[in-house]
């Protein structure tokens, strides 16, 4: 315990991160405004990317908001960027923020549901392969609708509920004493190995349902935040996202469940771990008496948590609102129908998204630095100055390698948006539009104008020149989309659902380690990356 107030402060500051990630961080805060003014702003930019980049790789010793926020604070005070400019980057995606603060909270409330499904397929279905795939399966098809953070959240619950049933039950506990899963003292020798083995299983099993998440995620415009910050920039909403996606995340999609099948089929990579015959009988037992347990109101809720997801499936499909405002409705009609009407039942759907969309809003700002500064303008053009398919191949490794070493989200914010300012200067550079570039832009992208109305309105020279423009664009911001959903899962770092899963409560008791994650994402990231390569090359 500190002694002194000095040593309190000390203690305080980033709390439990280490010692060195503490120092780094101070390093980092002193030494900027030193390089600002001794080597310029647009250095300093270049190192505060880096310094961000690593308070996201190093989200296990401390979650990235507080250091990161210090960086984006220290940014606005030294002059790189203005809280205008923060506020407007903000602005310009504040139906992401929609998304995270309603969508993730409306599915919360259909927990149980979930819930309902994945322990189905866990003790219902006999073969591991079959397990797997529906596991896989059903996770892509429910991130694709729904939020992969949530259901990836669900699936650990299911499996951390059954975990503990089981230890509990070789360990001579009853479920209302206090225990400790971590530990297998009390535990016989044929019990600890079949323990083991169920870890294993469990391993396995996270692993397939969290792939499953990123395989669905990229498919639709809610299915990682990313989406969404790409499809309001180039005016696409809900079944454009999927068709123009489609050439790769469909063929993506067949190769990942192809690679969970042929894993557990062959046993690769510590996959195709059996679940042991009696903790098998006796989780099924268990979730015989949970279903009894559930009754006519435990039923009916949800066959009303069904139909909240169907019409959301209906409501996502034909746009009939921003997905926010969708998200919203879901709550609505959740908690009205199911009876949760105390305030602080629903404060807890909320506590999952609000902590990532703050950390969303700092992104936003490093932004903001990017675009003030011109950070990207020389790493875009030398981009684009590669012709053909080749800039489409470009574009998806560059943003793969990068979001496996930061995150996704950022990486996608950065480079959507300054490739479209790129996009904006070239159609300024067109004669006779009778505008300027930006506007013409705007006019391009908003959803609710068709796009060939736009361009019969310009003489048919400039139309030709925009819309050959805009069909490129449209490409790239595909391989934006794509680079950052697959190649990202060869670390935690990269994939938010993964980070969530390697944080949770189950990942010790089930010894889910960073390294054992990493290996056990190794074939996924391999099958996967080449094929979404290859499609962008050869489909897109």
């Amino acid at each position: 315990m500190p002694k002194t107030l000095p040593q309190a402060f000390q203690r305080n500051f980033l709390g439990n991160a280490p010692k060195w990630y503490k120092l780094t961080i101070l390093f980092f805060l002193i030494i900027n405004p030193v390089l600002l003014y001794t080597v310029g702003p647009f250095i300093t930019g270049w190192v505060l990317i880096g310094e961000f980049i690593f308070t996201l790789a190093m989200a296990l010793k401390c979650y990235p908001l507080p250091a990161g926020g210090l960086l984006a604070i220290e940014a606005v005070a030294i002059g790189l960027t203005n809280p205008e400019s923060v506020y407007h980057e903000t602005l310009a995606n504040f139906e992401v923020i929609l998304l995270l603060i309603f969508m993730v909270a409306g599915i919360y409330f259909m927990k149980d549901f979930l819930q309902f499904t994945f322990t189905r397929i866990l003790v219902r279905v006999q073969s591991k392969m079959y397990i797997s795939l529906l596991f896989c399966f059903a996770g892509a098809f429910l991130s694709a609708f729904l939020d992969a953070l949530t259901v990836t959240a669900v699936i650990i619950a299911v499996a951390y509920g059954f975990y503990n049933i089981y230890h509990r039950y070789v360990s001579g506990q009853g479920m209302q004493t206090s225990h400790d899963l971590m530990t297998d003292k009390a535990l016989k020798d044929v019990h600890r190995q079949e323990l083991q083995q169920f870890r294993g299983f469990l391993r396995n099993l996270m692993m397939h349902g969290a792939v499953g998440t990123a395989l669905g995620g990229v498919c639709t415009l809610v299915g990682e935040p990313q989406n969404l910050l790409i499809a309001s920039e180039m005016g696409w909403h809900f079944m454009p996202f999927f068709f123009k996606t489609a050439p790769i995340s469909m063929p993506v999609l067949v190769v990942g469940l192809a690679t969970c099948a042929l894993l557990e089929k062959y046993k690769l990579f510590t996959y195709g771990v059996e679940m042991p015959g009696d903790i098998r009988s006796h989780l099924l037992e268990t979730a015989v008496e949970m279903e009894e347990k559930r009754g006519a109101r435990g039923r009916a809720k949800l066959i009303t948590q069904g139909l909240a997801g169907l019409w959301l499936i209906i409501a996502l499909g034909f746009h009939l609102a921003a997905v926010g405002i969708i998200g919203l409705s879901v709550i609505v009609l959740l908690t009205s129908f199911n009876g949760v009407i105390e305030e602080h039942q629903m404060g807890a759907a909320f506590e999952e998204a609000l902590p990532f969309t703050a950390l969303l809003v700092v992104f936003f700002s490093i932004v903001a630095v990017i675009h003030d500064q011109h950070l990207f303008a020389p790493v875009i053009n030398s981009v684009l100055a590669v012709q053909g398919q080749m800039q489409l191949v470009a574009y998806f490794v560059a943003n793969g390698l990068l979001s496996i070493m930061s995150d996704n989200v950022f990486v996608a914010t950065v480079y959507i948006s300054e490739t479209k300012m790129h996009f904006v200067h070239m159609l300024d550079a067109i004669p006779d539009i009778g505008m300027t570039g930006e506007q013409l832009m705007e006019k391009l992208t908003d959803y609710r104008i068709p796009r060939q109305e736009v361009l019969a309105t310009l003489p048919q020279s400039a139309a030709e020149q925009a819309g050959a423009l805009m069909h490129q664009l449209d490409r790239l911001a595909v391989s934006i989309n794509t680079g950052t959903n697959i190649p990202s899962i060869a670390t935690p770092n990269g994939q938010a659902a993964f980070l969530f899963l390697l944080t949770s409560a189950l990942a010790p008791v089930i010894r889910l380690s960073y390294g054992r994650m990493v290996l056990l994402a190794f074939p996924y990231f391999i099958t996967m990356s080449l094929t979404g390569l290859a499609a962008t090359y050869f489909l897109l």
